[in-house]
């Protein structure tokens, strides 16, 4: 079935600013979409295949033509994120978040640079006791695979003397995985094992509970809130619900999964302070440690200026990623619903 034009005549495009560089990018670019039931987000990055983009694509339809689980809470606690920023700079970040937003939980990115990681999280467990008391705020560290094995569980026997509540995906592999898990006491994450993993079935996600504490999951890059559901029951771990940087649009539908799940854990959810510019007038951040479960609509000014920072010759290049993720057989089951 091809794309309904309908669709792409209504598939907004826009770039948003990020504070910083974050994942390799300082603008955030994708396409909204709207529909009965409100308005989703696209926004895949690069580096994502048609196939894994489908699953993003399923995600914003659901979210334009679907509906979400039934909420079990009205907000959802997050934690705040330090990017690979100084030491200095991520002592002054963590006051804020705990001071001003009422964090109590930070998650730090690393890199694999042995003295700028361990100064970074040092610095964050320094301005959390400063804040808060001794021992009090969690901390928890992103490596987003940057390490080996052997680098993983040097740096990790280093770090764990500031009192890490986990590490998000040390590793790239199962296997290497599972090395560090049994040389290290620190709590591991997978992320990039789920929302990467071609399957995401039953047999997947029964390996991932002999080598992970903590499932990280977003819903974008896997389907929709309701395949993440899916996702939860099958991997019996406690579940993280983080999000992939998207703008507050985006950002409501990992605020549904949180929502729906029975989370005793800060989410990833607090990425609206790395934003230098949204698509609402009030972007969603954290106040008081936590997000109220809302859905959102694009305030007209914001999308104006989101549509002109993009760059136009990227108009084409989104409209016919949009075209490609439509035929993926995760936005197949979306066809019929879309066109109703």
């Amino acid at each position: 079935m091809s794309l309904p034009g309908f669709l792409l005549a209504a598939a907004t495009p826009f770039a948003i600013r990020l504070h910083r560089e974050f994942r390799g990018v300082t603008v955030r670019e994708g396409l909204l979409i709207q529909g009965p039931s409100g308005w989703g987000e696209f926004a895949p990055f690069d580096d994502y295949g048609d196939e894994y983009s489908g699953r993003w694509l399923a995600s914003a339809l659901e979210a334009a033509y679907g509906d979400w689980p039934q909420a079990q809470r009205t907000s959802v606690n997050v934690n705040a994120i330090i990017p690979a920023v100084s030491a200095e700079v991520a002592s002054v970040l963590v006051r804020e978040a705990a001071v001003n937003d009422g964090c109590t939980t930070i998650k730090v990115k690393v890199s694999g640079d042995p003295l700028a990681d361990e100064a970074r999280v040092s610095a964050t467990r320094d301005a959390l006791d400063a804040v808060l008391g001794s021992g009090i705020g969690r901390i928890r560290i992103d490596a987003n695979a940057c390490w080996s094995a052997v680098d993983a569980i040097s740096a990790l026997k280093r770090l764990a003397v500031y009192g890490l509540e986990y590490v998000e995906q040390p590793v790239e592999s199962n296997e290497d995985l599972r090395a560090v898990r049994a040389a290290i006491d620190v709590p591991i994450a997978v992320d990039e094992s789920i929302r990467k993993d071609k399957n995401l079935d039953a047999t997947a996600m029964r390996e991932l509970r002999e080598i992970a504490d903590v499932a990280i999951i977003k819903p974008a890059p896997v389907g929709g809130v309701w395949r993440a559901v899916e996702l939860a029951e099958l991997v019996k771990l406690p579940v993280v619900v983080s999000n992939a940087m998207e703008s507050s649009i985006g950002l409501c539908s990992a605020l549904a999964l949180a929502a729906a799940l029975d989370i005793d854990r800060a989410c990833g959810l607090g990425t609206g302070k790395l934003l230098a510019s949204d698509l609402v007038g009030v972007p969603l951040t954290a106040s008081q440690g936590a997000i109220k479960v809302q859905r959102v609509a694009p305030d007209p000014a914001a999308l104006e200026s989101a549509r002109a920072l993009l760059d136009p010759t990227r108009f084409s290049f989104w409209q016919d990623r949009l075209a490609r993720a439509w035929h993926s057989a995760a936005a197949k089951p979306w066809h019929e619903k879309v066109d109703a």
